[in-house]
């Protein structure tokens, strides 16, 4: 264990993003999910813009890798063209 005051404060700072980033990432999990559950493009057009979003903002903060993001948002894009 630690011993620096400063070094119990990055342990606790750590511990409050970690928490926040697996969040965030499981919340953008869900919603690509739920975008690929979509069926008509109607209803997956409004998503895809929320979904591109949430996958720039993590590749903005580090939480996924920034090619990661661009496949993802490559992918799904070409999901949802593909829906009539």
């Amino acid at each position: 264990m630690a011993n620096h005051k400063s070094a119990l404060k990055r342990i606790r700072a750590n511990a409050a993003k970690r928490l926040r980033n697996r969040y965030q990432a499981k919340t953008t999990r869900n919603a690509i999910k739920r975008l690929r559950g979509t069926t008509s493009r109607e209803e997956a057009s409004p998503l895809l813009t929320k979904v591109i979003s949430m996958l720039d903002r993590l590749a903005k903060k580090n939480v996924i890798h920034k090619n990661k993001a661009s496949n993802n948002k490559s992918k799904l894009t070409k999901f949802v063209n593909g829906l009539k």
